[in-house]
């Protein structure tokens, strides 16, 4: 989705390339013309030498929505900003003739859903919103704020949690959308639920706490297990686990050390390769 302003103030991408460039110009010009263009919606295809080609020459198809929002709907979009603050499940509709927004019918099974409809003179394009993923991080440190800030810009809702109140990386932390201070790890599995759709990050301040965690957790099912750790640690940590009768095929699932090899060394560089990993297991589907 993207958003173009009479002021020329643009938000959001929709793929970039001229392709996007030629759309903002079409968007401008709608902008200028009377507000009887409320709405509509063309096919696009990118190849070159067709009359419907969108300017690029990658194939594949599009179909683009135009909507002309007024100061009247205003009250809509705040609606939705509040309800997304509080992490609610919302549906949004657009016609030609309509920008509206409600409570999502089925928030679990939809949310991130779209379903496009149109007839020879109409169309209906119903989107809910909400996040398909969660992430929970496990310790608060400079990592976990390096990872928070990068996962922000994605669909992930992120828990964030630590032991150690007034920990400053926390106190910095604007990107979680949940942070809870707990008062032991042991008890972390009564905040982590498991879903086909949770991705876990054990980053806790040493040993003996990720081994809390990992114990805490290993019985549950999730998309995505990792725990940051040197493989020497981690290898004693596991051999730890398989004397107390843990099953090994249980602690195959564990990623770790976590993220992509890229030889990274900073937290940001360590963001980046968890981050890489948890993007190729998301869509591996």
């Amino acid at each position: 989705k993207m958003a173009v302003g009479a002021d020329s103030c643009l938000m959001g991408s929709i793929g970039g390339g001229v392709m996007e460039v030629n759309l903002v110009e079409e968007s401008r010009r709608l902008l200028s013309v009377p507000p009887a263009v409320a709405g509509g919606f063309r096919d696009q295809v990118h190849r070159k030498n067709v009359s419907d080609s969108s300017g690029m020459i990658c194939s594949g198809k599009q179909t683009v929505i135009f909507k002309l929002l007024t100061p009247a709907d205003l009250i809509v979009v705040e609606w939705i900003i509040e309800g997304r603050r509080k992490s609610e499940s919302i549906e949004v509709e657009i016609t030609a003739e309509e920008f509206a927004a409600g409570p999502a019918k089925n928030p679990p099974a939809t949310a991130g859903g779209t379903d496009f409809a149109t007839t020879a003179a109409s169309f209906r394009y119903t989107e809910r919103l909400g996040f398909k993923n969660a992430l929970y991080i496990i310790g608060g440190g400079h990592c976990a704020l390096a990872l928070s800030e990068l996962m922000s810009k994605m669909d992930f809702h992120i828990s964030l949690f630590d032991d150690r109140p007034e920990l400053n990386t926390i106190e910095k932390n604007r990107f979680a959308h949940e942070i809870k201070v707990i008062d032991a790890y042991e008890n972390i599995s009564d905040y982590v639920p498991s879903s086909a759709r949770s991705y876990i990050v054990v980053m806790t301040l040493g040993y003996k706490s990720d081994g809390q965690v990992i114990r805490s957790l290993i019985d549950k099912d999730f998309k995505y297990f990792g725990v940051l750790g040197s493989s020497a640690k981690m290898s004693a940590m596991f051999i730890e686990f398989i004397k107390e009768g843990i099953p090994a095929e249980k602690l195959d699932r564990i990623r770790t050390p976590v993220g992509i090899a890229i030889n990274s060394r900073t937290p940001e560089e360590i963001a980046v390769s968890i981050a890489a990993e948890i993007i190729s297991v998301k869509n591996s589907e």
